[in-house]
C-alpha cells in the first residue's frame, strides 16, 4: 500500500512538474531554451491584434453556421459518458450533425488541433495537429479560464494547480478545467448573459469544446529536445467584436461588469507545423 501511494506521488509530481515554476528555474541552467524573453508591457508581437481577431471571427461564424449542438444545448449537463454515447447516436443519424467542429477548423483555417497523450515522458495530455498544415505567424490555440485582475482573490483555485497563465501585467486567467475552478468559471459564464446572447463559452470544461481553439491550456512546456513551435501572445478583445460570435470566447471576467475588455490570450505558431505534431509553448518568463 505503501509502495503504490509513493508511485502515484512520484507519477503525479513527474507530469506536474512540467508546469511547477520554481522546478523550471533551478532546471534553467541545461533547459535554457525554455525560457520566454519578453519586454515590459511589450507591444512586440509576432502577428497584430486584427489578424487575431480576423482568425477568430472567420472561425466562429464558421461554428456559428454550423452549430451542431443547438439541439443538444443541454448536453452538459449530462455526465461524460452520456455526451459521448448520445454524440456518437447522432452521428449516425444522416443529417443530424452534418460538421463537427473539427471540421469546421479545417475548413476555415486550414488544420485542426486535438488533445491526445503528450510525446514527453509522464507529461499526460498535450495538443497535437491532427489534420491539415499550420503556416508561421497565425493563431492556433486559445488558452481559456476565468480571468482574474492583479487585486482579485485566486489564492484557493491556485492551489495545486499548474493551470494558471500570468500575464506581462500580472492579469492571470485560470485554464484548469477541474475542481472549484471549473465551478468558478461556470459560475460567472452563467452570471454573463446579454438576453438570449452567451457572452462565454463553457464547452471548454468537457471533452467535446464547441470552440476547438480551446484546448491551450494543455500545450506542454518545450525542452531542448523538443523546441517551442508556439509563442502565447496576450490581447484584448474589443468591444465591436460581434456580440452573437461572442458565446465562442472561452474566457469570462472573475468581477462582474468590469471596466475594462476581456483579456485573452492566443498561442501563436513560431514555424511551420506539419499534421501529427505536437504543440510546444514557454512556460517560464523572464520579463526584461
Amino acid at each position: 500500500m505503501r509502495k503504490s501511494l509513493i508511485k502515484l506521488l512520484v507519477e503525479s509530481w513527474k507530469s506536474y512538474r512540467h508546469r511547477f515554476v520554481p522546478w523550471m528555474i533551478l532546471n534553467l541552467r541545461r533547459n535554457e531554451r525554455t525560457l520566454r524573453h519578453v519586454s515590459d508591457h511589450s507591444k512586440d508581437k509576432l502577428i497584430e491584434d486584427g489578424e487575431v481577431i480576423k482568425t477568430l471571427t472567420c472561425l466562429f461564424t464558421g461554428l456559428l453556421r454550423n452549430d451542431w449542438r443547438k439541439h443538444t444545448e443541454h448536453l452538459h449537463l449530462l455526465p461524460t459518458t452520456s455526451q459521448e454515447k448520445y454524440l456518437r447516436a447522432q452521428n449516425d443519424l444522416t443529417g443530424t450533425i452534418k460538421v463537427s467542429p473539427c471540421s469546421t477548423m479545417l475548413d476555415t483555417l486550414g488544420f485542426c488541433i486535438e488533445r491526445q497523450a503528450s510525446t514527453l515522458p509522464s507529461a499526460g495530455t498535450g495538443v497535437f495537429v491532427t489534420e491539415g498544415h499550420v503556416p508561421k505567424g497565425v493563431t492556433v490555440a486559445m488558452y481559456p479560464g476565468t480571468v482574474y485582475q492583479a487585486d482579485e482573490p485566486i489564492l484557493i483555485q491556485s492551489i495545486r494547480n499548474p493551470f494558471v497563465f500570468r500575464c506581462i501585467d500580472g492579469v492571470l486567467i485560470d485554464g484548469n478545467d477541474k475542481g472549484l475552478s471549473k465551478l468558478v468559471f461556470r459560475s460567472c459564464s452563467g452570471r454573463d448573459r446579454l438576453g438570449p446572447f452567451r457572452l462565454s463559452d463553457s464547452s471548454w470544461l468537457t471533452l467535446h469544446p464547441e470552440n476547438p481553439l480551446a484546448v491551450g491550456q494543455y500545450v506542454n512546456n518545450c525542452s531542448n529536445e523538443k523546441t517551442a513551435n508556439v509563442c502565447y501572445q496576450e490581447f484584448d478583445v474589443p468591444d465591436e467584436f460581434p456580440l452573437e460570435l461572442r458565446q465562442y470566447l472561452p474566457n469570462v471576467t472573475y468581477r462582474p461588469h468590469i471596466q475594462r475588455p476581456l483579456r485573452c490570450v492566443v498561442l501563436v505558431s513560431l514555424r511551420d507545423i506539419n499534421r501529427g505534431e505536437e504543440l510546444f509553448s514557454n512556460y517560464y518568463t523572464i520579463v526584461h
